[in-house]
C-alpha cells in the first residue's frame, strides 16, 4: 500500500480537483483498490463523490480510537472508497495537540493497508498539525502549483520546510498556455506535469463526479491519466 498526500500551503489552487481525479484514475484506469480520505473540513471531495449527508462524525476516528473503516463509504466507481469529511474536522488540529500523538494518522493508515493498494489524502490548506502528520505518513506528496509567482513562492516555502526527507511531485494546474506568465513558468519547470484550465474541470461540481466519468475523451481527462502514470512511476522508485 502507498499513501499519497495532496497538499498545498495555499487554498483555491485545485487541490481537491487533483485528489478526486487521481483517486478515480487509480481505481477506474489502474484497477487499484483505492481509498480517498477527505481531511479538509470544507469536505469538497466528499461533496463530489457522495450524495449522502454527513453524520458529523469525521473527528471520532481520531478522538475515540474508533476504527476508520467504520466511516468508509462506497462510491459509484468500482474499487474507489471514501472516508468523508465534515465540519467536525475543524477541531482536528486542536485534538492532535491535546493527544500529543505525532503518528496518530500514520497508525490509522497502517490499519487500512491490507484493504487498499493506494490511499490518497485530501489535506486542508496551510501548515497545520493535520498536514504535518499527513506529510510524515505519505510516500509521496503531490503539490498543485498555479503558474504564478505567489503560488511558486508557496511551493518553495514548502520545500524549505520539508528539506530532502520527503518525495514531492509538483504539478502545474489551471494552465492557460495563451498567457505569457504561464508559458514562462512551464518553460522554467519543464519536468513538472501540467493540468490545463478546462471547462470540464469546472463542471465537476455540476456533475458531482470526476472528469473521467462525464468527459472521458477530454484533454483534462487525458492530463489526469498522464499525471497518475507519473505518480505510479514515482512510487515504483525505492525511497532513499
Amino acid at each position: 500500500m502507498a499513501t499519497i498526500a495532496i497538499y498545498s500551503l495555499k487554498g483555491g489552487v485545485g487541490k481537491t480537483t487533483l485528489a478526486v481525479n487521481l483517486a478515480w484514475t487509480a481505481a477506474a484506469l489502474s484497477s487499484r483498490r483505492t481509498l480517498l480520505w477527505d481531511l479538509d473540513p470544507q469536505a469538497a471531495s466528499s461533496f463530489l463523490l457522495t450524495d449522502k449527508k454527513s453524520k458529523g462524525d469525521a473527528l471520532s476516528v481520531f478522538s475515540k480510537d474508533a476504527p476508520p473503516d467504520k466511516l468508509i463509504r462506497r462510491t459509484t466507481t468500482a474499487r474507489l472508497d471514501l472516508i468523508p469529511a465534515d465540519a467536525s474536522l475543524r477541531d482536528l488540529d486542536l485534538l492532535f495537540h491535546q493527544l500529543d500523538k505525532k503518528k496518530r494518522l500514520a497508525k490509522l493508515l497502517d490499519g487500512l493497508s491490507k484493504d487498499y493498494d493506494r490511499i490518497l489524502l485530501d489535506c486542508p490548506p496551510g501548515l497545520t498539525e493535520t498536514n504535518k502528520q499527513a506529510m510524515r505518513a505519505a510516500d509521496l506528496i503531490v503539490v498543485p502549483v498555479i503558474p504564478s509567482p505567489l503560488s511558486q513562492r508557496a511551493f518553495e516555502e514548502l520545500i524549505g520546510y520539508l528539506g530532502t526527507t520527503k518525495r514531492v511531485l509538483p504539478v502545474h494546474v489551471m494552465v492557460d498556455r495563451r498567457r505569457r506568465l504561464h508559458t514562462d513558468s512551464i518553460a522554467a519547470n519543464p519536468g513538472w506535469p501540467a493540468i490545463p484550465m478546462a471547462s470540464a474541470i469546472e463542471q465537476m461540481g455540476v456533475h458531482r463526479a470526476p472528469v473521467g466519468e462525464f468527459a472521458a475523451r477530454s484533454p483534462a481527462a487525458d492530463a489526469f491519466a498522464g499525471l497518475w502514470r507519473e505518480v505510479e512511476q514515482w512510487l515504483a522508485v525505492p525511497a532513499r
